[in-house]
């Protein structure tokens, strides 16, 4: 089902606008915009070339001209290949990933690498998002296609880890850029109840692609061709995107014959400055120094996390010891920055003291970590401990997200209708715990197949409920033109998250597996090659023989600990996702929405610890 608009000048709508504004007003109700406006005008003070935003209004202009049912069709149509190529070579290219490492000899820094494309990602989020806004959606995802493009490539001919590494920056750069892009756009061009289906639509394909990728990395033969798989993305992604890219053309060939476009023509030109201060200004909106603080301190708490341990321990080694120091202290530092010093801080302290605002980002870190733990061993636990093909275990590594993305479809339009977030966010949360149960029970031998598979499917379902309505509350809460700096700053928390994760399962990893395999097959150099080089070892000892099975119990016990510590933090997620407000969606545009301090949810509880209370006092 796709929205369709009547078509309306921006005079009208913004008229319209109005008058829904003033209606919740006299309602009691309060603008959800208020306090964020607020903090950017502060942030701002002294410093402002007049131009500015006008990049988002030229996108409400596009969302105005384009709100047809055919236009809005090729968008989710385009969204849809646009994805698939990103998605397809972003799951096939994490399994190249570790055969890449494997070819190296160096397996156990799979992790690490992991680490270090979440770590880059944090500022990607920062910078993608703010620009957007100043030079526009089309050019910053061209800006992220070209990344893309150049990392692809490194990767490609990297012949060690370190230069595989540097591929990674670039890539996930790019990779960040395309899909943070994807999701503004969409998000520019739906109304409140309608933007989680909008949004989900980027991530359809996997719907396919969880199927048809295992059969995808089976004849690739990663193994011996890895190199070649991940090149041919180079030119591939590119072609699925030009459709995207055709309807950004299109819509704004459409938008810039209105009067409304030539006007913001004119006035770009009225408030052109030098370079210089141009400059100074996007340094100052972006906050380079507090960009650059929060990614330096986090690589060097997060990266020394995983290279720590193995087959010798490191931590008494002077960098890695010097490394967490240093992570320390620019977090200090960058903290300070920000609360002190900074014009625009990357962490919006006012903004932040939002219940609805911290709430949902705090989820979102801890979601993502939950996720990374139990998702970045998965695929070698299912080959070695599980005896599954590489097709097979391909497949259920994704099932998760098979599950999410065909639920979604059924979900948005619930919300759609419902308009409500909150209470599907609580089930989704409960089914997670579920999930992560079984997969603490089931975590080797041949007999955890189905049991895998079915925590696989409850946890996909679960992340289809709960993950992308996050977004979708934080979107609301705030105006427009701040619109994509919070989805910058969601994804920015999630990015964290992913690496605080990595860094968790990885450091599990390397501190854990070695000294099992060690104990099991009690040869230090049999469990060395089994460290270093799974893959190859399990070719050599098929399932069965001695020294595969003393290798399963060492992996149960590593699963194990992992499992355990993610079960663990499902507790705080849990207590977070109750915090978040429960906003009701309405047919607003994207800069329009109204939301009310209620809570039914909250208000509920509320009532039942007064009862309890009251009861508590009546019996003592």
């Amino acid at each position: 089902m796709i929205e369709a608009k009547p078509r309306l000048s921006m005079n009208s709508k913004t008229a319209a606008a109005s008058i829904e504004i003033s209606k919740h007003k006299r309602d009691g109700l309060n603008v959800a915009t208020n306090h964020d406006t607020e903090s950017t005008t502060e942030s701002n003070a002294g410093f402002e070339p007049g131009s500015e935003f006008l990049k988002v209004k030229e996108m409400e202009i596009i969302n105005s001209t384009c709100s047809g049912r055919l236009e809005k069709a090729f968008l989710l149509a385009s969204a849809f290949l646009c994805g698939f190529g990103y998605y397809m070579d972003f799951i096939t290219r994490s399994v190249y990933t570790g055969y890449a490492t494997s070819s190296y000899d160096e397996h156990a820094l799979l992790s690490t690498v992991q680490v270090i494309n979440s770590v880059v990602s944090i500022g990607a989020q920062i910078i993608f998002a703010r620009l957007s806004d100043f030079y526009g959606r089309l050019q910053l995802f061209s800006t992220g296609t070209v990344l893309y493009i150049v990392g692809t490539i490194i990767q490609s001919q990297a012949r060690d880890i370190r230069t595989y590494a540097v591929g990674a920056v670039f890539y996930n750069s790019g990779y960040v850029g395309v899909s943070l892009l994807l999701i503004l756009v969409l998000s520019d061009m739906s109304s409140s109840k309608w933007r989680l289906f909008y949004q989900f639509a980027a991530s359809w394909p996997c719907i396919i692609i969880c199927w048809v990728s295992g059969d995808v990395v089976q004849a690739a033969n990663p193994a011996k061709n890895w190199p070649l798989d991940i090149g041919m993305w180079a030119f591939v992604f590119p072609l699925s995107a030009l459709p995207f890219v055709s309807f950004l053309l299109y819509a704004t060939r459409q938008a810039s014959k209105t009067v409304e476009w030539k006007e913001i023509q004119d006035e770009k030109e009225t408030h052109k400055t030098s370079v210089a201060h141009w400059i100074q200004y996007i340094v100052i909106r972006l906050d380079v120094v507090g960009t650059i603080l929060i990614t330096a301190s986090l690589g060097c708490i997060l990266v020394p996390l995983t290279l720590a341990g193995g087959v010798s321990n490191d931590w008494k080694k002077v960098g890695i010891i010097a490394a967490l120091v240093v992570g320390v202290v620019l977090f200090v530092v960058f903290l300070a920055w920000d609360i002190k010093f900074a014009r625009n801080a990357v962490l919006p302290f006012k903004l932040m003291k939002d219940r609805g605002v911290w709430a949902s980002l705090v989820a979102a870190f801890l979601e993502k970590m939950i996720y990374a733990m139990i998702s970045d061993y998965l695929y070698p636990v299912l080959l070695v401990s599980v005896n599954e093909s590489s097709k097979s275990a391909t497949r259920i590594v994704w099932l998760p997200t098979f599950a999410a993305c065909t639920g979604s479809i059924f979900f948005g339009l619930l919300v759609a209708r419902t308009k409500r977030l909150k209470p599907y966010s609580i089930c989704g949360v409960c089914l997670w715990v579920i999930s992560i149960g079984i997969f603490y029970h089931y975590r080797g031998g041949a007999s955890s197949h189905g049991g895998i598979i079915g925590a696989s499917i409850v946890l996909g379902i679960g992340s289809a409920i709960f993950t992308q309505s996050l977004i979708v509350n934080l979107q609301t809460m705030t105006s427009h033109k701040n619109m994509a700096s919070i989805t910058g700053l969601y994804f920015m928390f999630a990015q964290v998250g992913s690496a605080t994760g990595a860094s968790i399962s990885g450091a599990i990893w390397t501190q854990t597996m070695y000294k099992q395999l060690e104990k099991q097959f009690k040869n230090s150099n049999l469990a060395m090659i089994a460290f270093a080089s799974p893959y190859e070892f399990i070719a050599s000892y098929s399932w069965g023989t001695p020294e595969r099975t003393q290798m399963i119990y060492a992996y149960r016990y590593v699963q194990k600990q992992t499992m355990l510590v993610s079960l663990i933090l499902t507790a705080p997620l849990l207590v977070f996702v109750l915090f978040t407000k429960d906003i009701k969606l309405g047919d607003t545009l994207a800069g329009e929405t109204i939301q009310s301090d209620q809570d039914p949810m909250l208000t509920w509880v509320r009532n039942k610890f007064k009862k309890l209370k009251a009861m508590w006092k009546w019996t003592s």
